[in-house]
């Protein structure tokens, strides 16, 4: 009978694929009943020497499951050591669906990884896993598939042992969420045939689109092909697969543009008036001031603004005069993920900078204007028990609702009509484009540049090309300024 336990079973993660020794010294023992569990009806096994179990929730399909072995062992089949499976079970097994190894592979990787990146890698497979299917199209796919996938056998919480499994075996799903990973179980292409051409290159076109249809963004591509490549890559190491076939599939990404469109990016004074309307509303304006601030005179990111802390603050002595710089130096970021993804259940992670070891540090040196934001802050607010500057009203992490909302009530109240209606400074993510554009019209080096925004030299270069070829200009006038004074 079909039922969400059933297909949780079918989702353990154990290597089921690996054979040990074939064996007819089997011993199948009493059903053992553990009042209080949430699955507490266990069938035991001993193959060869090695004890099995499996739990259960419900009486019926524990007796099943012993019946089931019972059977396999009056009709002469071995069981396998490593296993506790008969041969028969165990060849079927072996014949894992690209849904079952999408689950493990995500379930290996969620300890090591951070919160953003647990969620980017569920996204990324139920994108591949939807178009992974015995049907040509997804026309007759249960509604909520995504979702279920995504959150309910993507994602993993702890165990009853405390381990992290998928959500699927820890929790019992709503109605839907059972029959849409039913569906997909039964729908499931085996691993083998996902990864012919015809099939890799029908999960290559679905990540290219969003779920509208249109064109996805080069680095959404790029980001969802990394999770496929690596979960094929795990096939070989698994040893399901001989070697990962994605490298050589005939297949080319859409070409799309990620340079930054700076026609949208707000100039200096743009940039500055919309920092004072943030400040010009009420308490909460007030207090993340100099939060917009450092996106902009710091080219932070939210999060590293989020987690930035007194102690992470080298600010001059107000006596130093009015143009005294100071220095930001960045040790921790608190990106949004949502309570699903993190360790802790809390809505953000704490991670250190973004593609950096975890002990990484990066210093920035800061322009007056934001000195003089952050000291007032300061001496306004104070900081939260933790240390760090901006915080919610409750008292924890400034969330990227309340900030988003302060910041377009800004753009109303500075954009003309007409440039409200416009990508022109969008979201407050628009203030690091302009920081990081600001400092490479300044002249600053590239390397520096990139340095200080936390980017590699070749992110740099590729989002923001168009200031980077007017540098390029001014360095030429420069070299040929020197060469006419050396040829006279």
């Amino acid at each position: 009978m079909p039922h969400w336990a059933a297909l949780a079973g079918c989702l353990g993660t154990a290597a089921l694929w690996r054979v040990g020794v074939l064996t007819f010294d089997v011993r199948i023992y009493k059903l053992r009943i553990r009042p209080g569990l949430r699955r507490p009806f266990g069938v035991r096994w001993r193959v060869g020497g090695r004890d099995h179990s499996e739990s259960y929730q419900f009486e019926a399909q524990a007796d099943g499951r012993r019946a089931e072995l019972m059977s396999a062992l009056r009709l002469g089949e071995q069981f396998d050591t490593a296993t506790g499976l008969p041969v028969g079970e165990l060849r079927a097994r072996n014949r894992v669906t690209w849904f079952e190894h999408a689950v493990e592979h995500a379930q290996v990787k969620w300890p090591r990884i951070s919160a953003k990146h647990r969620a980017g890698i569920a996204e990324a497979l139920a994108t591949v896993t939807m178009a992974l299917t015995t049907l040509s199209t997804n026309d007759h796919a249960p509604p909520g598939l995504r979702t279920a996938l995504y959150a309910w056998a993507f994602r993993m919480t702890r165990g009853e042992d405390g381990g992290w499994a998928p959500r699927i075996e820890t929790a019992e799903p709503p109605a839907d969420v059972a029959r849409a990973l039913e569906w997909i179980a039964r729908h499931s292409l085996p691993l083998a045939d996902a990864v012919r051409p015809e099939n890799l290159r029908r999960a290559l076109g679905a990540i290219s689109r969003k779920l509208d249809g249109a064109e996805a963004a080069e680095n959404t591509i790029r980001r969802k092909r990394m999770v496929f490549n690596n979960a094929l890559a795990y096939a070989v190491t698994a040893d399901r697969l001989k070697a990962n076939p994605l490298p050589k599939a005939d297949w080319q990404a859409p070409l799309t543009d990620t340079e930054v469109d700076f026609r949208y990016v707000p100039g200096p004074h743009l940039a500055r008036d919309l920092i004072a309307a943030v400040g010009a509303q009420g308490p909460r304006g007030a207090h993340l001031k100099a939060f917009f601030g450092c996106l902009y005179y710091a080219a932070m990111r939210p999060g590293e603004t989020a987690a930035l802390a007194d102690h992470d603050c080298l600010l001059p002595d107000p006596e130093a005069g009015p143009d005294a710089w100071g220095e930001l130096v960045l040790a921790r970021s608190h990106p949004e993920a949502g309570s699903g993804w993190t360790d802790d259940g809390r809505p953000h992670d704490t991670r250190g900078l973004k593609r950096r070891a975890r002990n990484a540090r990066r210093s920035i040196p800061i322009p007056p204007e934001l000195v003089h934001l952050l000291h007032a802050h300061l001496e306004r607010y104070g900081t939260a028990p933790d240390g760090r500057l901006f915080r919610a009203v409750r008292g924890g992490r400034v969330t990227s609702t309340e900030y988003s909302r302060l910041w377009s009530t800004a753009r109303r109240h500075t954009l003309h009509p007409r440039d409200a209606g416009t990508p022109l400074a969008q979201v407050p993510y628009s203030l690091r484009h302009a920081g990081i554009s600001l400092w490479i019209t300044a002249g600053i080096p590239p390397t520096e540049a990139a340095r200080r925004a936390g980017h590699s030299l070749a992110v740099l270069y590729r989002i923001y090309a168009k200031p980077l070829r007017g540098h390029q200009y001014n360095a030429n006038h420069l070299i040929a300024a020197a060469l006419r004074d050396i040829h006279g």
